[in-house]
Parts: C-alpha cells; structure tokens; sequence
C-alpha cells in the first residue's frame, strides 16, 4: 500500500484531517525530512518492484514484501503500543487490506513485468481521479466543471500512455494492469475514509498491512524454493520494499501529517513520479519513451487540476499510498 495519488483522498494511503491546533505553517527541518524520506521510499518502490521481479512472481514477491511489513510495523506497533482495531471494525478493515493490499500489489506487480517503473508511477498517481468518481457515486460528493475537465485531461494523458510506441502490445496489457492497481488503491481511499474517525492514517495503514499479508498467504506455495532461486540482489531488493517503502514511508509521512495540514504534505507527493523516473535511470537504466513521458505529465496535470481546483469545498481527508 507504492506508491501522489498517495495523495488525496490522495491519497495515498491512509487519509488524515489534521486539527487546527496541531497543524503549523512553518515546514521544520525534522517535517522537510520525513517528507523527503516518504518520497523517496514511494519512488522507489516502483523501481524495486522491476528489480526483485526478475527473480520472484508478481505474488511471491508481494507476499514476500509484506511479510518483512508487517515484521517491522509489528516491532514499530509494541513500541507506540499501538492498539488493536475494535472488533466491529475488522470485517471493513479487512476488507481495505485485501483490496489496497494483497490485490493492489498482486496487479501491480503483474504490470510492471512490461510497464517501467516511472510510467508505472505515473499511472498509479492518476488514482486520484479515480477517487474523485468514486466519491462521487459513494460518497455524494461534488467536482466543479473544472474538476471535470482536470480528468478528461488525466484520461487524455493516460491514452497517449497506452498508446505509445517503444514496448507494443506488451505495454498495453501491462498498462491495463497497472490501472487496476489504481483503481483499487481508490477503493481502499474511499472505504477506508469512515475508519479514519476513530483511527489515525497510520494506524488504519497497519491494519491494512496485517491484514493483507494475511490475504498474501494463499500463494505461500512455492515461496521457499524462489527465495533459494533468487539472486542475494534480487532478495535484497524485496527486502528493501517491506522495510522502506513499506513500512518506514507510512511512518515517515504520519510524523508529516502530525506538524503540517495533510493538504500541504499530500502536495509534495507529485513529486514521486518524476523522482521515480531519476531512480529507475540511476538504478535499472530505465527511461520510457517521450510519448509516454509527455502522457504521464499530461496525466498527472489532470490531477493537480482536480485536486486543487475541481472539488467542491467538503471536509478534506488526504492520506498517504499503498505503494
């Protein structure tokens, strides 16, 4: 639960109205550097997911990646002695850590066997604009003409994606896959938005975790014999996605959400796609074509537009991202 879209309802992965008295306007040292290090984390997951795939399958490698999660958020949660969701609450929470999890890793992972990291990013991070429709059908809520066409742009974006040469049928698929991952990072948003009334964004990303490596169980088959297969760099690439991306981006942005308003924080996460582009150059040699480039920006203009100019004035609820 990885990756702007992390940024509304954006996203991202846990959504948190921050009071009034604890939100500050000044951006501290210590707040500009968990931003710094949640960007990182989220950007980099698209690429370490390319890396470890080239050992492990779409689910092993997730189920691998939130079995390391939840180790380190369990040690995080008997630190903060974190308490349990009540148990009228488990069957929505469940549900959240299936959808935003166990199946948004399966698809994605699925996806980026043919799409590369930074378009993958890309089109994760229209999830917002997904979100919005969503919300609308779900949670009544209204978008302004402009917010309208902020998502005819992001669609428009997101054809020229599919569209583009360089990979052929191949990223179409890939892209149709990636796409489902964002669609069910928006079902997570929106059914996870009432839980956040009673639990904190990093609370409610936990239980998601747990949950949803719970889920991840049902391909276990086989994940012994693929660790002994894989190569140490390979291994280590999925290891660094459950510690990093996984577990310590959640935390890092929650300490953010604590010291700013989440509208402001969830802002700097469209910085992810073009940081993701940088470490997938610097780390794979991986560089999309300038039709897809030039798509990913259109698509992800879209989304500024609807997040900052299309919704009606309602009680926001920015979070954070599966990645």
């Amino acid at each position: 639960m990885k990756s702007i879209q992390k940024q509304q309802a954006t996203e991202i992965l846990a959504h948190e109205t921050i009071p009034a008295h604890k939100s500050q306007t000044h951006l501290g040292r210590g707040t500009l550097l968990a931003l710094v290090i949640t960007i990182f984390c989220w950007a980099s997951s698209f690429v370490g997911i390319r890396a470890g795939l080239h050992g492990y399958s779409p689910t092993h490698l997730a189920l691998l990646r939130y079995l390391v999660a939840s180790l380190v958020l369990a040690l995080y949660a008997s630190v903060k002695r974190m308490p349990l969701p009540q148990w009228r609450d488990l069957p929505g929470l469940t549900l959240t850590g299936v959808v935003g999890i166990a199946f948004y890793n399966v698809v994605l992972n699925t996806g980026e066997l043919s799409v590369s990291a930074g378009i993958s990013s890309f089109l994760v991070n229209t999830g917002p604009i997904i979100t919005a429709l969503l919300a609308m059908v779900l949670l009544k809520e209204r978008l302004r003409p402009l917010g309208w066409g902020g998502i005819l742009l992001s669609i428009t974006g997101v054809s020229i994606i599919t569209l583009s040469t360089g990979e052929g049928i191949h990223l179409s698929v890939g892209v149709l896959f990636v796409l489902l991952a964002a669609l069910a990072q928006s079902l997570y948003f929106v059914w996870q938005k009432p839980y956040l009334a009673r639990y904190s964004a990093l609370q409610c990303t936990t239980y998601a975790i747990w949950t949803g490596t719970l889920a991840l169980l049902i391909f276990s088959p086989g994940l012994i014999p693929e660790i002994q297969a894989a190569s140490w760099s390979e291994t280590t690439a999925v290891v660094y996605l459950g510690i990093f991306p996984a577990a310590i981006g959640y935390v890092s942005y929650a300490y953010a959400l604590a010291r700013i308003p989440a509208t402001r924080a969830a802002s700097f996460l469209y910085l992810v796609p073009p940081v993701t582009l940088g470490i997938a150059w610097f780390w794979l040699g991986e560089w999309p074509t300038w039709l897809a480039l030039v798509g990913g920006v259109i698509a992800i203009s879209g989304v500024i537009i609807v997040n900052v100019f299309g919704k009606t004035q309602t009680r926001r609820t920015d979070g954070v991202d599966p990645s």
